[in-house]
């Protein structure tokens, strides 16, 4: 791995540079952070909408209880006043307690009442939390499950979606409480404010003044932080796929037999050298902007304190509303800490919100489009790839160029050619997985974009190279296949004896009910030959009228390998089968053989013609041939 060495400073720490794998992420940076004051209420906005979708009796209580605890800090302020009055008025001792017994009272059922007022805040907001925490999730995979393969391929996307799957789900939830919050510290020095009014009219603009600060600082310090967070988005998933491989079963093996463990650690260590300098830097620059703040702040701070004590002094108000002034004004301090603190929060989770949501609009743009009025035509009589070219986002060559073919219905097909020439992305577009950058695929007279994506996944299954290990049972991975078929244990049987599965399952502890994954307790773990086999299972028992096999074998031993082509064969003429090997001897009986080459469609026929013709498919052949000869 190439990457940019970090020069030393003054205190041995490594300078922060850009690392290769950060390209491009600096200016997605500048072009964003710009905007984000003004987008502040759209998204705060953005949080109450959604905070009122997933719970709207307890976003209305919440804001209710906040709203109705505000108006119970002024009112206990200014009774506050009145109890200081009757307590400093001339007289016996025990007549100024009478006088102001009823406002102490009053006082008591107010911060009473007021304390009640919390309890009740915490209770709605602890009830909102679990349902808009859920929805959030659930709009996000609602996106990330429909958009295209082609998505995964595009500059950014994996980590605009790291951002969004993480801090993006949290700031949801934390920009509502935050909002809450901020909401109830404002209404607290509003509260004070209205009661320093009052007392004098300057009061209130001295306070004004002391707020100003330290809100900036806050706001500027939330956009520090999150600029930082940005900028490590690829260097944390880096940090995170490095302690994977230290840390995990699946690469246990392999890290010790070619002793990689001295590597990884380099590796690690380079990667966290930036973090670390990253967050010192981060450190400086929020301690520099705080402190800044607070010398303000607290300049400010006194300034009020000294009017106060020329207002008092001057005789302009009396000892009691001064008394009860500086009551406001602590309680004012509280209220505006607490204030810069959300606002701080504020800030920088509603970036991530930003982030979320921007990203679920941009893969929603990234959905295949379903057509307007989508066909549901009968079982194909031919499969056609008409002039099919794609092209993928990173790399300069087509993976498959101009590419004419023709399927009909029944008919076994194979796709061989060398590693790169094309044959899964191939099979990937005639199984509408993929959208061809031009040309056209045709279901019988209907093109496949609009056939209806319900008929079309029904009438298509696919076993796949790089088959994805699902934690769970043995029995539900074969039926994923078609997971909407409510049969019995028989169907699923069947289709593992013929994917050769059948003897490998019934011997493991719990037979069909054994979790395939060592994770859990009681889970087992199966080869890379098991897992192709439970594949190939899956895909025999969606019975589906189109079958694509990618390098189904690749892992199986001979015998096994001989009964799953067995099956294969048996489907001929029945049902529709693409095969993409390497191993040609698989393919000789095959109705169809189109030979790919750098993306191209160069050569078609049976083996015998294919033979029988100075080419790629006879010289592959004859190669392999030469393992088996004297």
């Amino acid at each position: 791995m190439t990457t940019t060495s970090p020069a030393e400073t003054d205190e041995g720490l490594p300078r922060l540079r850009t690392m290769w794998w950060e390209t491009g992420m600096q200016a997605r940076i500048e072009a964003g952070l710009r905007g984000v004051a003004k987008a502040l209420p759209r998204l705060i906005a953005e949080a109450l909408r959604l905070a009122y979708g997933a719970d709207r009796a307890g976003t209305i209580a919440t804001i209710a209880v906040t709203v109705a605890a505000g108006c119970m800090s002024t009112f206990g302020l200014l009774t506050t006043q009145r109890v200081l009055i009757e307590v400093f008025a001339e007289g016996p001792t025990v007549d100024r307690f009478a006088a102001a017994l009823p406002a102490l009272i009053l006082l008591a059922v107010v911060t009473g009442v007021r304390a009640g007022l919390g309890i009740a805040s915490g209770w709605t907001q602890s009830r909102l939390e679990p349902r808009l925490r859920q929805q959030a999730e659930r709009r996000l995979f609602e996106v990330t499950s429909r958009v295209e393969l082609a998505a995964y391929d595009s500059d950014g996307f994996t980590d605009e979606l790291e951002r969004a799957s993480g801090r993006g789900i949290d700031a949801v939830w934390d920009v509502v409480r935050n909002v809450i919050n901020l909401f109830a510290g404002a209404i607290g020095v509003l509260a004070a404010g209205t009661a320093l009014g009052v007392l004098h009219p300057l009061l209130p603009v001295a306070l004004l003044a002391a707020i100003v600060p330290e809100a900036w600082a806050a706001l500027r310090a939330g956009g520090q932080r999150y600029r930082e967070y940005l900028m490590g988005s690829v260097r944390r998933r880096r940090i995170w796929m490095l302690s994977d491989l230290m840390a995990r079963r699946d690469s246990a093996t392999e890290l010790r037999a070619y002793h990689l463990r001295d590597y990884l650690l380099g590796q690690y260590d380079r990667v966290m050298a930036t973090e670390t300098a990253a967050q010192l830097r981060l450190a400086r620059e929020v301690t520099a902007t705080t402190t800044i703040g607070s010398i303000i702040a607290g300049a400010c701070s006194a300034g009020v304190y000294a009017l106060l004590a020329w207002l008092l002094v001057s005789g302009a108000i009396p000892l009691a509303a001064a008394i009860t002034a500086i009551v406001a004004l602590q309680a004012a301090r509280g209220s505006l800490h607490v204030t810069t603190i959300y606002i701080n929060e504020l800030y920088a989770d509603g970036r991530h919100l930003r982030d979320l949501v921007e990203f679920q609009n941009r893969a929603m743009a990234r959905v295949p489009p379903q057509p307007p009025e989508p066909v549901s035509p009968p079982p194909f009589r031919t499969l056609r790839l008409d002039g099919v070219t794609l092209t993928y986002p990173d790399r300069p060559r087509a993976a498959v160029d101009g590419v004419s073919l023709t399927i009909h219905a029944g008919q076994t097909v194979a796709f061989v050619g060398e590693n790169g020439s094309g044959k899964t992305t191939l099979a990937t577009i005639l199984a509408g997985l993929r959208l061809p950058s031009t040309g056209a695929v045709w279901w019988d007279e209907h093109r496949l974009d609009h056939v209806d994506e319900t008929t079309l996944r029904a009438a298509m299954a696919a076993v796949t190279q790089d088959q994805w290990r699902w934690p769970f049972t043995a029995e539900t991975n074969i039926r994923l296949g078609s997971i909407g078929r409510d049969d019995g244990l028989p169907e699923v049987e069947a289709a593992a004896k013929a994917a050769v599965a059948h003897d490998m399952i019934v011997e493991l502890p719990f037979g069909y009910q054994t979790l395939l994954d060592r994770a859990f307790e009681g889970g087992q773990d199966l080869s890379g030959g098991q897992w192709q086999r439970i594949s190939a299972a899956r895909g025999f028992y969606r019975d589906a009228d189109l079958l694509i096999m990618d390098e189904p074998s690749s892992a199986l031993d001979a015998r096994a390998e001989a009964a799953l082509f067995e099956q294969v064969r048996a489907r001929q003429g029945t049902r529709t089968t693409v095969l993409i090997t390497h191993r040609l001897a698989n393919v000789r009986h095959a109705d169809r053989i189109f030979v790919m080459h750098e993306g191209r469609l160069i050569d078609e026929g049976t083996h015998d013609e294919l033979l029988g013709r100075e080419g790629h498919y006879r010289t592959w052949f004859d190669l392999q041939k030469i393992g088996y000869a004297d």
